[in-house]
C-alpha cells in the first residue's frame, strides 16, 4: 500500500504490511498518534492517550523475529474506559466511577489483543457507568466525526467517534443494552455484540447480570471477522457465502409509542432490497414485545447501576441522574424485580421467534431517529436522559436481554449528511453468519469508511 501515512488504513491492511516488513509497528502507531493529536481536541473521543508508552510497545512488536502468527501486528487500538488495563485505572466515565487504583493486570480481552500484535494508543470515553446512550462528562460532550454537533451514541461513544474519524482502525467496546450497536449506528460503523458466552466478560458487578459483551467497532466487516475472531480466541475466522437465507423484516419498535422515522425506515428498505438481490426471501416477521419484558430491561438497567454504585466509594461524587438511577435499582431489587428467570424465559422465547416464523435472521431499524445533539446530558434531569435515550434508540436492549448476537451494518445517509445504519439479530451462535450477510452488504453498497473532520 503506498502512502504517506497509515492513518485510514484497515486493521487488515496494517497488519499484512507490519508482517511482510512493509511497514513498522513504530510508524504506523506513530502516524495515528500524530492524527489523535491534531483531531481530538474536537471530537473529545479519548480519555487518555498512551503516547510513549505505545511507542515503545510498537518497538517490542517490530522487534520480534516472527510476525507470522500476529493477526493485529502493529494495529492500533483503542480500549473502553469500563475495561481494565494494566497501568491505568478504570474510569468507568467519570471521576466519581473511576476505582481509586490502577489497574495490575489487562482485562482478558486486552491481553488478547496485545497477544494478536495490536497495540493500545488509549482508553476512550464513556457516559457514567455506562448508563447511556449519549457520551458526555464534566469535561464535555465527545462529539460525532459526522457532525461535531451530534453525539457519537453511547455508551461506547469515545470507540466510535475514534475509529469514525480514523484515529484508530478497530476499537474494542461493550454493550449491555445497546453500546455497540448504538454508536455503530449513529458513527456509521459496522459494530458486532456477540452472543451470551462467545467473548470473555468478567466484569464482576459491571456485567449488568450478564446482559454485557465484549466487542469491536470497524469500518469494514473484514475488520470486524478479525477483531471478533481475537476476542473470542480463535484463529481468524474466513466467511463463507451463507446459503439462501429467509429474513424476517420488522419495523416495530420495542418501545409503545415510539416509531422510525421516515430514513430510518429508508434503511430497511434498502437493507431489504440488498438481502433480496442477494438472493435471499425476505418477510415480514413481528417479534412480541410483551410488557414484562419491557419492565424487566428497566429493571434491570436500574438495577445494574445500584449493583455498579457498592464499588463506588462514595456516590455522592455520582452525577445526579446516575443517583436517581441508583435509587430506582435499589427499589428494584428490594420488589424483586430482577430475576433470572425473566432472561431465560424471554431468551427462550426469543429463539423460538425464529422456529415459529420459518426465519433464519431479523432485520430492524438500527435507530428510531437522527443522533441527538452533544450536550451536557450528564447535567440534565434524569427524566431528560430517559426520554432521550429511548425514543432515539429503542431497538437494541431486548437482545441483550435474550442474548442473542446481533449487528449493526451501514447502509446510506439520512438527508442531513448522518450514517443511517441497520440492525441484523440471529439465534445463538450465528455471529458468523450475521458477518457473512453484512459483508454481502459491504460488497453490493458500499459504505463511506470515515468522516472528514
Amino acid at each position: 500500500m503506498e502512502s504517506t501515512t497509515w492513518v485510514g488504513a484497515t486493521a487488515k491492511q496494517i497488519a499484512r504490511a507490519v508482517r511482510r516488513g512493509d511497514a513498522s509497528a513504530t510508524q504506523v502507531v506513530a502516524d495515528h498518534l500524530e492524527q489523535i493529536g491534531i483531531s481530538d481536541e474536537a471530537l473529545g473521543a479519548f480519555r487518555v492517550v498512551r503516547g510513549g508508552e505505545a511507542i515503545t510497545e510498537a518497538e517490542k512488536v517490530d522487534d520480534q523475529e516472527d510476525l507470522a502468527n500476529l493477526p493485529l501486528a502493529g494495529v492500533p487500538v483503542a480500549v473502553k474506559e469500563n475495561t481494565p488495563v494494566a497501568g491505568l485505572p478504570t474510569w468507568h466515565g467519570s471521576a466519581g466511577a473511576r476505582t481509586p487504583e490502577v489497574a495490575e493486570e489487562d482485562h482478558e480481552v486486552v491481553r488478547r489483543l496485545r497477544g494478536a500484535g495490536a497495540v493500545v494508543v488509549g482508553v476512550t470515553k464513556m457516559p457514567e457507568m455506562g448508563l447511556w446512550a449519549t457520551t458526555d462528562d464534566a469535561e464535555g460532550a465527545t462529539r460525532n466525526p459526522w457532525d461535531l454537533e451530534r453525539t457519537p451514541g453511547g455508551s461506547s461513544g469515545g470507540s466510535a467517534a475514534a475509529v469514525a474519524a480514523g484515529l484508530v482502525p478497530i476499537a474494542q467496546g461493550n454493550d449491555g443494552l445497546g453500546s455497540i450497536r448504538i454508536p455503530a449506528a449513529c458513527c456509521g460503523l459496522v459494530g458486532l455484540k456477540p452472543g451470551r458466552g462467545a467473548v470473555p466478560v468478567d466484569f464482576g458487578e459491571y456485567d449488568w447480570f450478564g446482559l454485557v459483551e465484549n466487542g469491536v467497532l470497524t469500518t469494514t466487516v473484514a475488520d470486524a471477522v478479525l477483531g471478533f475472531s481475537v476476542l473470542a480466541g480463535q484463529a481468524p475466522a474466513k466467511l463463507v457465502e451463507p446459503a439462501k437465507l429467509r429474513v424476517g423484516v420488522s419495523l416495530r419498535s420495542p418501545i409503545a409509542g415510539v416509531k422510525p422515522d421516515e430514513p430510518n425506515v429508508s434503511a430497511v428498505a434498502t437493507a431489504s432490497k440488498l438481502l433480496v438481490d442477494a438472493g435471499h426471501d425476505t418477510v415480514g416477521a413481528d417479534p412480541a414485545y410483551p410488557t414484562s419484558v419491557a419492565m424487566g430491561v428497566l429493571a434491570t438497567w436500574f438495577a445494574g447501576a445500584y449493583k455498579n454504585a457498592e464499588l463506588v466509594k462514595d456516590v455522592k461524587n455520582l452525577q445526579a441522574r446516575t443517583r436517581r438511577h441508583i435509587a430506582l435499582g435499589r427499589a428494584a431489587q428490594a420488589a424483586g424485580l430482577v430475576r433470572q428467570s425473566h432472561r431465560d424465559s424471554w431468551r427462550e422465547r426469543s429463539i423460538r421467534f425464529f422456529a415459529d416464523n420459518n426465519v433464519d435472521l431479523l432485520l430492524t431499524p438500527a435507530l428510531a431517529a437522527a443522533p441527538p445533539p452533544a450536550v451536557r446530558y450528564s447535567a440534565m434531569p434524569w427524566y431528560r436522559n430517559v426520554r432521550s435515550n429511548t425514543q432515539y434508540a429503542p431497538y437494541q436492549a431486548p437482545w441483550n436481554f435474550a442474548g442473542l448476537p446481533a449487528i449493526v451494518v451501514p447502509v446510506g445517509f439520512r438527508p442531513d449528511g448522518l450514517p443511517l445504519a441497520v440492525q441484523l439479530v440471529g439465534p445463538p451462535e450465528s455471529e458468523l453468519l450475521l458477518l457473512a450477510v453484512a459483508g454481502q452488504f459491504e460488497v453490493a453498497n458500499p459504505w463511506q469508511r470515515h468522516a472528514l473532520v
